[in-house]
């Protein structure tokens, strides 16, 4: 869940963020954030993984209230999602298996829960066939598709996927949010920044336009759908 209670947000260079933004987001829907260069997006993002604070009102996401966050629970917040990058940010020197397994043992699981669930998310984004590959042997699609198995791998609540078709050519762009569609109908919250219009309008999802920082359209909530694949959540 995803709440903002008249949140501003000024930078100290007097730029104003966010302007009294008021949002709840469920536990299971997709939305797109869309809106124009400067609209507020990037700010909109920081705020939610704690990157940066409101300067006034409340965030409040996966049932943490940030304001009251202190910076050591920060790390302990952000392992609740999952966040896929427009530039990738895989490790070139690290394998497709390497670079999803590292997202687990930075975390601490065990050698055991990494050789179990890496293959099945590769098998999910469909990069089981690639597990050795190195990131500069893969097409962009591909590599895009790695960062999803490296955010999917720890099974978090929330999805964040910051303009994850930016570097891709458009059916891969087509492909990337279908697939991100398909995590969403097994539960798994979703918000998706694009500037991408044209991608947003070939998917039935809820879609918040923001303006100078204020909200200016919102399609509405759409009922979340949960549900389970062969027994393990995705």
């Amino acid at each position: 869940m995803i709440e903002f209670q008249s949140v501003y947000k000024t930078y100290n260079s007097g730029s104003h963020a966010l302007n009294d933004v008021n949002l709840h987001i469920d536990d299971g829907e997709f939305a797109f954030i869309v809106g124009a260069s400067g609209a507020g997006k990037s700010t909109f993002l920081k705020l939610i993984m704690r990157e940066e604070t409101p300067t006034s009102g409340e965030v409040i996401v996966n049932n943490y209230r940030l304001s009251r966050l202190k910076r050591k629970q920060v790390p302990y917040f952000r392992r609740t999602m999952g966040i896929v990058f427009q530039d990738f940010r895989l490790i070139d020197t690290m394998t497709v298996y390497e670079n999803v397994a590292f997202s687990m043992r930075v975390v601490g699981k065990s050698r055991r829960e990494i050789r179990r669930r890496v293959p099945y998310v590769l098998q999910l984004v469909d990069l089981h066939g690639k597990s050795g590959r190195y990131p500069k042997e893969l097409s962009g699609g591909e590599q895009q598709r790695v960062g999803l198995a490296r955010a999917l791998v720890n099974n978090p609540s929330l999805i964040i996927a910051d303009e994850p078709t930016g570097n891709v050519d458009p059916q891969m762009s087509h492909d990337i949010v279908e697939l991100l569609t398909q995590i969403n109908k097994n539960g798994t919250t979703v918000l998706m920044v694009t500037h991408e219009h044209e991608l947003v309008h070939q998917f039935d999802h809820r879609v918040i336009t923001l303006k100078d920082g204020q909200i200016v359209s919102d399609t509405g909530r759409h009922t979340p759908v949960a549900a389970q694949v062969g027994g393990e959540s995705v």
